[in-house]
């Protein structure tokens, strides 16, 4: 055994392990072991019996509201494990502070992290608030609704069934969000060249409605990562990367990501592959390996969801990574997750079908495809193949319809097709 997020060991007992029952109950709960050293060597406590009800009663003088947790006594009564789980009265504070966990250690939340405690034990959401503006217009929400849904009217009936306004509060957030002005960031999309120090374009979509700054990324997107081939007599519509999936990887980052930060969607483009950040981890009540299987949906701003999925920008709740790992079902290269405190990362390769290669072969193709054009003495230093074995390689591989081989002699150039 050893410490983790939701696992803390106590070889005494003191104080400090009541900022943890704060943290685990404020967060997604956890265990603290009594007798058991940092390292997970049993010690043993003297009296672990009494032990238990002085755990006890320190927990109900000194967090408030009352945490849910159980005491268990273990190892022939000599260690003792707190079961705390995580409550719905946040926030739990032990001495009028909220704490959470961060890695293996307890630290107290700052104040945003408070606020949001306090609207989770409230069960209200952020774009539930009232928005601090209320001179609002709608006319992309409109037009959408009239494009999508055929709705004849749009009025303020049709943002209270959207519950996008209410007679108490007015506005919410949510409607602020979709509105045509407002002051939320939005998305800024970077397109790099052959490396981060090259820009071809830069685009940041900010204080407009989200629904105007999905179309407008989706624009940018299809300028790099879409073309024509004519065939014939026929035009052919050639995606270096699918569509549907950058649309389903956008319209989760707008719906998922916290609003309550200055901070925007970043998007960066590159030649092989476009990288999508939000900011905001997983809500709570949702694991990583949950999210990744698509098995359950925790909708951090439903409100702004129930508009994107009735407008189809979105198939069903939950489903977007499921979508986008069958997009990719047949690509040589699969899109990449990466979940942090803060941030959802995903990474969606261009899209290159599987091939019959070796392994050799597949390092060559790697090479390859990050630039058109290679000459053999630019591959062979990073395939770690001599340069007969780099050229017999690339021969197969032009047999097998992978590889064009341009000119000859020295100048020779393979480019994939």
């Amino acid at each position: 055994m050893r410490e983790t997020r939701t696992t803390e060991f106590k070889e005494k007992i003191t104080n400090t392990f009541l900022k943890t029952v704060s943290a685990f109950s404020n967060y997604d709960g956890g265990e603290i072991f009594f007798g058991i050293d940092n390292n997970g060597n049993i010690k043993g406590l003297q009296d672990a019996k009494q032990a238990c009800l002085d755990i006890e009663n320190r927990v109900n003088d000194s967090i408030t509201p009352q945490p849910d947790y159980t005491l268990e006594l273990q190892n022939n009564d000599r260690t003792i494990k707190l079961t705390v789980k995580s409550g719905p009265q946040k926030p739990y504070l032990y001495k009028s502070k909220a704490y959470k966990r961060n890695n293996t250690a307890t630290i107290e939340v700052d104040a945003l992290e408070l606020s949001r405690l306090i609207l989770e034990g409230k069960n209200i959401r952020f774009e539930e608030l009232p928005c601090e503006n209320q001179e609002l217009t709608f006319d992309t929400l409109c037009q959408k609704l009239k494009e999508c849904i055929q709705i004849e009217v749009f009025n303020q009936d049709t943002l209270k069934t959207l519950n996008l306004y209410n007679g108490a509060i007015g506005y919410n957030n949510a409607a602020g969000i979709l509105a045509d002005r407002n002051h939320f960031p939005g998305i800024d999309i970077v397109k790099f060249g052959e490396n981060i120090s090259v820009i071809h374009k830069r685009a940041t979509f900010d204080n407009i409605s989200i629904l105007a700054a999905y179309e407008k990324a989706l624009g940018v997107f299809r300028d790099y990562y879409q073309y024509e081939e004519i065939q014939g007599a026929y035009r052919k519509k050639v995606e270096r990367i699918p569509e549907a999936a950058f649309r389903e990887a956008i319209a989760n980052a707008l719906i998922h990501r916290v609003w309550d930060v200055g901070s925007q969607i970043k998007v960066s483009m590159f030649d092989d592959r476009i990288e999508i950040i939000s900011p905001g981890g997983l809500p709570p009540g949702i694991t990583e390996a949950e999210y990744l299987a698509g098995k359950l949906s925790v909708l951090r701003n439903r409100n702004l969801a129930n508009v994107f999925y009735r407008l189809g920008l979105v198939e069903t709740f939950g489903t977007g990574i499921v979508r986008i790992k069958q997009l990719y079902e047949e690509g040589l290269k699969q899109p990449d997750f990466e979940l942090s405190e803060n941030t959802i990362k995903i990474v969606l390769p261009v899209f290159e079908k599987k091939l019959n290669l070796t392994e050799d072969e597949r390092k060559v193709y790697k090479i390859l495809s990050r630039t058109m054009l290679k000459s053999i003495s630019e591959i062979v230093p990073y395939v770690g193949f001599g340069k007969s074995k780099t050229t017999q390689l690339l021969k197969d591989m032009g047999e097998k319809g992978v590889v064009e081989i341009e000119g000859r002699g020295r100048g020779t150039k393979y480019v994939l097709k």
